[in-house]
């Protein structure tokens, strides 16, 4: 097994990582003996891991409850957020009760936010289900949901009691979602660690993952870890991981929410961080081209859609990296070296259309 601390004035936790985890679920939740416990899934994770989960928290005397959303980014939203309130009253979550995240980054965003705000706070517990869940989304205390105008723009910051990752589960993956997690694990690579880039490429295609997960993971989760502990409020430092990020949820957003993944989106963002790096920073040509080479090697599009321009300038300054004079965009020194940078936002999307 392999363990990673999160060490955060807001809260810490273990994440714990290993094949066939949820199976010694029970092992792990002695705490939890006595509470009661709803579980939020989708319709998708339910058939998979939802009897597994339910049983071996009642193995420790847990009272649990369930409720299985439809799959999807258009299931983090306000109209679901409330749909669950009846169901924490019909389990009878109290404080000191929790509630349990199964499933991807949209389960884990909103089941986080609802703990965030039922009875002005429960326990909270990640069980990330897809490989970009497993590294980003899961860690670090961000959870939100989604709003016509915009992603992630109504939240809050709510650390977990704990994250458990199973990487058995990766094997029930589509090519796409691991594609899309494999974005995000690449994004560390650029923008903190060159040794984990250099690592990938040598790994070469998602063909060659298997036998490699639970390193890739565990290091994307000690990178997401430092940067949680050095700024926990996503004021300074930690801005670094939305490389990416302010092009990407603005592609989501004027794309309708569901018809790119996040971490499809986020490739996109990564690609054009690249180019206005080669411009505006020291990022060489060659680094560029190896950023754009990575993610295809890896199966994601990096070419930018065809959208509406104005609006997806809107989105872009909806961002919560956006301020008075321009956004604070994320661009690249070299690789394993990234900046904030305060931008114009009309410059830098036009930039992104030139190839």
């Amino acid at each position: 097994m392999n363990k990673v601390s999160v060490k955060a004035e807001n809260g810490s936790y273990d994440i714990l990582i290993e094949n066939g985890l949820l199976s010694r679920l029970s092992d792990y939740m002695q705490a939890y003996s006595g509470r009661r416990a709803l579980v939020v899934t989708d319709d998708n994770v339910a058939p998979l891991y939802l009897d597994t989960v339910l049983r071996q928290l009642s193995q420790v005397g847990v009272g649990v409850f369930y409720s299985v959303i439809p799959a999807g980014e258009t299931s983090k939203s306000v109209e679901t957020l409330t749909s669950l309130f009846p169901e924490l009253t019909r389990a009878g979550v109290r404080r000191g009760d929790l509630i349990v995240a199964l499933g991807g980054g949209v389960v884990g965003d909103l089941a986080g936010f609802l703990a965030s705000i039922w009875l002005r706070g429960v326990d909270f517990i990640q069980i990330p289900t897809t490989l970009l869940s497993q590294v980003d989304s899961s860690v670090g205390g961000k959870t939100a949901v989604d709003i016509p105008e915009g992603k992630n723009l109504v939240g809050s910051f709510y650390q977990p009691k704990a994250v458990f990752i199973d990487t058995a589960v990766l094997r029930t993956l589509p090519l796409r979602e691991i594609s899309a997690g494999m974005a995000e694990i690449i994004k560390y690579g650029c923008i903190f660690d060159a040794q984990l880039f250099e690592y990938l490429e040598k790994i070469g295609s998602p063909d060659a993952l298997t036998d490699n997960f639970e390193r890739i993971i565990a290091r994307s989760c000690e990178i997401k870890a430092d940067y949680v502990l050095r700024d926990p409020y996503d004021r300074g430092e930690r801005m670094e991981l939305n490389l990416g990020h302010t092009l990407g949820h603005a592609v989501e957003t004027v794309m309708g929410f569901g018809v790119l993944l996040h971490g499809e989106a986020v490739a996109i963002g990564i690609s054009a961080a690249a180019r206005w790096s080669e411009r505006i920073l020291s990022l060489s040509a060659e680094d560029a081209k190896r950023i754009d080479a990575l993610l295809t090697a890896f199966g994601l599009d990096i070419s930018l859609p065809e959208c509406d321009k104005g609006a997806l300038l809107s989105a872009m300054c909806l961002d919560k990296k956006a301020e008075t004079g321009g956004i604070r965009f994320v661009l690249l020194e070299r690789i394993g070296k990234a900046r904030v940078v305060r931008l114009e936002p009309e410059e830098m999307l036009e930039a992104a259309y030139e190839r």
